[in-house]
């Protein structure tokens, strides 16, 4: 008697979960929002191109939503466009555009909130305070869209892709311009950054804040008001990256602020006003990265310990390394320095004598920046091969005893 009921009970069951998904088209005139609320979990609602001027769409249960030919959902300048709450929903081809601005809301061009295993790909969003959205999520992916706005300044503006309290993100291959930030993470944790551009954002091409055990590898930070900022963060790995031509009076390729045990591996700084800027940061590998006509390749405060710089190359930078202080708890080790000028009489590669990177001239604009005005002047030449000849200003423990004669192959 107790199988059969158990078999009653899974007859049920068993007949939902083997029911065919149904396919719904629309087209202009037709509203999504009705169709999502008629559809059945695992249905397909395929979008016909045109126009909708519809907005506050909310997507309560998995569907896959693609359009064909880019149907284009506008938010009027008023309203957010599509909100997705539920696991399981795939958006593909799809252009969002024109979102409200609020100082109480947060209006994005796709949000998605509380949901697991959502995925938004080869979307268009453009005009939008926020592109994606991601609150509370898990396993989701943002992939292959072009995310553009038109953010003037950091008030009025919000982020590409923006993620917040969330883990095991993919955010990869897209293209986004034009915001506050083109990334940014906040309390983001076991998540990857992939293959991206970010360009022409107002502040950062990418930002993590409080976000452990991140990657971010093989992305484009270009033009930017800086690239990347990695604040109060520990566990990232950041591998062949390339930051490129952030330039500004506070720009950098790289912005690290209290983060500890991180790779720093591979990537390109070439035209940033500073490479790598460190503050209260420990226990960092940065290696076999190419520094390449920035401002200045790194700036490494005093407050940072136990980090280790080995086999980078430093090619036709300003400054090579400029510090705030005289002590020095870090290693360098087997870099290649553009201006090293020592000799290698046993021929094994490595200099005979140590490099110091710090230049006499980088310790006197880190205390007084208006001094600049007078840089490559005969002056600062003479006072460079004085402090040669007889170190007094430069820190002596910051020094590379094993430079490198040659480049590396990177």
């Amino acid at each position: 008697m107790l199988l059969r009921t158990a078999i009653l009970l899974a007859l049920p069951l068993f007949a939902v979960s083997s029911a065919p998904a149904a396919v719904i088209r629309i087209q202009p005139g037709n509203s999504l929002q009705a169709a999502a609320d008629k559809a059945q979990a695992g249905d397909t609602i395929l979008i016909a191109p045109g126009h909708y001027n519809q907005h506050d769409i909310i997507i309560r249960k998995p569907l896959s939503l693609i359009g064909e030919g880019y149907p284009v959902f506008d938010g009027g300048l008023q309203h957010e466009v599509l909100v997705i709450t539920a696991g399981h929903v795939h958006v593909t081809g799809i252009q969002v555009q024109n979102t409200g601005r609020s100082s109480l809301v947060d209006m994005a061009g796709i949000k998605l909130k509380n949901a697991a295993h959502v995925s938004v790909r080869n979307c268009r969003i453009f005009n939008t305070t926020y592109g994606v959205y991601l609150q509370n999520t898990r396993y989701c992916t943002i992939e292959g869209n072009t995310v553009r706005s038109g953010a003037k300044s950091e008030l009025q503006s919000g982020n590409g892709v923006h993620a917040w309290k969330s883990d095991h993100l993919l955010i990869r291959n897209n293209l986004l311009s034009g915001h506050r930030d083109g990334i940014y993470f906040e309390f983001v944790t076991e998540s990857l950054i992939e293959g991206n551009i970010s360009s022409g954002n107002v502040r950062y091409g990418l930002h993590f804040m409080f976000s452990h055990r991140d990657t971010y590898r093989n992305n484009t930070f270009q033009y930017n008001g800086a690239g990347v900022a990695v604040m109060y963060t520990k566990g990232v790995t950041m591998r062949g990256n390339t930051f490129y031509h952030n330039w500004g009076d506070a720009a950098y390729g790289l912005l690290l602020k209290e983060i500890s045990d991180s790779i720093i591996e591979h990537n390109r700084f070439e035209k940033n006003t500073v490479g790598i800027f460190m503050e209260g940061s420990s226990r960092i590998h940065v290696a076999q990265n190419r520094f390449t006509d920035n401002g200045w390749a790194m700036r490494v405060q005093a407050s940072c310990a136990d980090n280790v710089f080995e086999q980078n190359n430093f090619l036709a930078n300003s400054f090579d390394v400029a510090t705030n202080g005289t002590m020095m708890l870090n290693t360098f080790r087997g870099n290649y320095w553009d201006k090293y000028d020592g000799y290698d009489l046993d021929r094994d590669g490595t200099g005979d004598v140590p490099y110091y990177p710090v230049s006499v001239y980088s310790v006197i604009t880190e205390r007084i920046p208006v001094a600049m005005i007078l840089y490559r002047s005969f002056l600062t030449n003479i006072m460079e091969q004085v402090e040669k000849v007889l170190p007094s200003v430069t820190p002596d423990q910051l020094k590379d005893d094993a430079p490198r004669i040659k480049k590396w192959k990177l």
